[in-house]
């Protein structure tokens, strides 16, 4: 019992049939015979060919309708008797024949009049033999509803049309038993298709006078053995695979032209003479095509950035030196043999780690080590472990306890990064190279993906990616060198004595050696003043500015590339751009003179965080690109 209310209720098609002629309510006021047209009908038999005819009466009886009045309440969009929205021709023809002539809507009539029968979105999960009944049926649409397979002994032999889109159907197999015969038309876009085998369900011994194929949006993955099946179709001049994964490859569309001469319409672009004309003898090459696809990422300029820097405090002699960097991350999906990406003309160097979730593990290690250390002279205090946990982590995180006293406690410390900094899985996280602060930030970062695991790809086409903005911030230290002896004044003297010998050595070496010295540094000069200093860097503090979803499903559906500019918000403010016209001023009074103009007009409106984003999925517009390609 607990079983059969698990599984799924099998719909059948001829019980959605009856169902949607039930709700048409033909036998039914104004439709059918009443007391509204009693006058009009003779008494019903079944010996009198006569008797089927409509009475013409002169004169209705009182509360009866006229025949006009009645096809009123049925057309009339204010009836409360008018079909609903969206209702077929079919339906309101039935609806008027039901007022016209309501003895004549017997089985008989259904079975033979019916030449066009839709379906749609009714859960039907089996085609049962009462649709072989429909006599002269020649076009069925089943789309939409929960079809996994189909028996075509089932299938009117009469039908030319058959639409099964959005199905579940994994496999061609089941409509090659007993196909239609004299079928013109095959839709089974949106379904489950699968597999290496769906080319030998696509030839002429099946279909031999299909027109038209429609095998959009499966996941069909070897183009090369499809089309070879497709080529036997001697009819076929209307094809749609696109958004199969095998549509992906640069040479998808004229390999499939080239190698379909008689095709006129591919992915709902006709396909011109001068197409051909392009693409000829492409279909030679098969050997050298390679299954992969390629896209190129681009990161334009970057926007509308708050300059950081401004609000933080005059470093003091002994520190912090703070810097910071701004960059774009994006995740794209990871090649199925994890050998990532390859580089194309002149490309960024990506500057974080792909996966900043190991950059986390690595400091985490870091930062751990030194609380352990610390405890052993004291535990380290909230303060201390704050500041730690947070050159890690960006927002909110998880509150940390007052004591560590165990492995298990300082496991408890580990922090969390901000999920927008984390791939989503089956993801690599790639950057552009991080930049100083300017006005416009130019990433100038170009890459481009190869790709052979293409069924991967076409799901993350589907789901898309997630732009994120992040700053950078960095604290630098001056590293304090220990001391060679107790007394500070006997370790300095030492230390003098030591780098005066060294110098001595180093030239006298040089002498020997015929170089130069180098030229003293002059007194009291800003060299001598400034030397460099070794510094030690804290772990990055990564900050999210801004992150947004972009859509790619549009390249599946055709289009060659998806080009936007992501719009984050204003996240500057008047006091910061005040800060910064005053540091613009001391280093040109031009500069400083226009954006202070801006700055201060009452219309001023601060830019808001922006990046331009491209990505494009490579296709071959001739046999000529094509083989420059392969040559590359």
């Amino acid at each position: 019992e607990s079983k059969t209310s698990m599984e799924p209720e099998t719909r059948t098609l001829s019980a959605a049939v009856r169902e949607h002629l039930r709700q048409l309510c033909l036998h039914e006021f104004p439709c059918g015979t009443g007391s509204w047209n009693k006058s009009r009908f003779l008494p019903q038999t079944s010996r009198a060919w006569r008797e089927l005819i409509p009475r013409q009466e002169k004169a209705l009886s009182p509360g009866e309708e006229t025949v006009e009045d009645l096809l009123g309440l049925v057309r009339s969009a204010h009836s409360p008797w008018a079909l609903v929205e969206g209702s077929s021709a079919e339906d309101l023809f039935l609806k008027e024949l039901a007022i016209q002539n309501p003895l004549m809507l017997k089985d008989s009539f259904f079975y033979t009049y019916f030449r066009s029968l839709r379906v749609v979105d009714k859960d039907v999960s089996l085609v049962d033999k009462e649709l072989l009944k429909f006599v002269k049926l020649e076009e069925l649409v089943l789309s939409a509803n929960q079809i996994k397979e189909i028996d075509t002994t089932n299938l009117p032999p009469t039908l030319k049309v058959l639409e099964l889109y959005g199905n579940k159907i994994t496999s061609m197999e089941c409509l090659c038993h007993h196909p239609p015969p004299r079928l013109q038309h095959l839709g089974l876009g949106h379904n489950n298709l699968l597999g290496h085998l769906e080319s030998l369900h696509v030839t002429s011994d099946h279909w031999p006078n299909l027109v038209s194929l429609d095998l959009s949006f499966n996941n069909l993955m070897d183009l090369h053995s499809m089309v070879a099946g497709l080529q036997t179709l001697q009819h076929l001049r209307l094809l749609l695979l696109q958004g199969n994964p095998l549509a992906l490859v640069p040479h998808y569309r004229g390999f499939t032209i080239d190698s379909l001469a008689r095709l006129c319409v591919l992915d709902d672009i006709t396909v011109a003479s001068s197409e051909k004309h392009l693409f000829r003898g492409l279909s030679h090459s098969e050997d050298l095509l390679a299954p992969e696809a390629q896209i190129l990422v681009t990161v334009g300029n970057l926007r509308g950035v708050l300059d950081s820097s401004v609000l933080d405090p005059e470093p003091g002699p002994q520190g912090p030196f703070i810097t910071y960097n701004y960059y774009v991350t994006y995740d794209f999906v990871e090649d199925e043999e994890g050998e990532g990406s390859q580089y194309s003309g002149v490309l960024a160097e990506v500057g974080p780690p792909s996966s900043l979730e190991q950059l986390g593990e690595d400091i985490l290690e870091e930062i751990i080590e030194d609380i352990e250390e610390s405890s052993e002279s004291g535990l380290a205090s909230l303060s201390e472990l704050g500041e730690m946990e947070e050159s890690i982590v960006s927002g909110a995180s998880e509150p940390l306890p007052q004591s560590i006293g165990s492995a298990e406690e300082l496991a408890k410390l580990r922090p969390l990064l901000d999920p927008r900094l984390c791939p989503s899985p089956g993801t690599v996280l790639f950057s552009t190279v991080p930049k100083p602060w300017s006005d416009v930030i130019p990433c100038n970062y170009e890459l481009q993906h190869t790709l052979k695991d293409l069924v991967p790809l076409k799901a993350f086409l589907l789901s898309g990616t997630t732009v994120t903005v992040v700053e950078e911030k960095i604290l630098s230290w001056p590293v304090e060198q220990p001391p060679s002896s107790d007394s500070p004044l006997a370790a300095k003297k030492g230390k003098g004595e030591k780098d005066k010998k060294e110098k001595e050595k180093d030239k006298k070496d040089k002498k020997d050696k015929g170089e130069k010295e180098p030229p003293k540094a002059q007194k009291g000069s800003k060299k001598q003043k400034e030397l460099p200093k070794e510094m030690h860097q804290d772990p990055p503090i990564l900050r999210v500015l801004g992150s947004s979803p972009v859509v790619l499903e549009a390249l599946l559906a055709g289009e060659s590339f998806v080009s936007t500019v992501c719009n984050f918000g204003v996240i500057r403010t008047l006091e910061a751009d005040r800060l910064t016209l005053n540091r613009v001023k001391k280093v040109g009074a031009d500069e400083g003179q226009r954006a202070g103009r801006l700055l201060f007009e009452s219309d001023y409106q601060p830019e808001p965080l922006t990046v331009e984003i491209q990505i494009q999925l490579i296709q071959w517009r001739s046999t000529e690109e094509a083989l420059r390609g392969l040559v590359i």
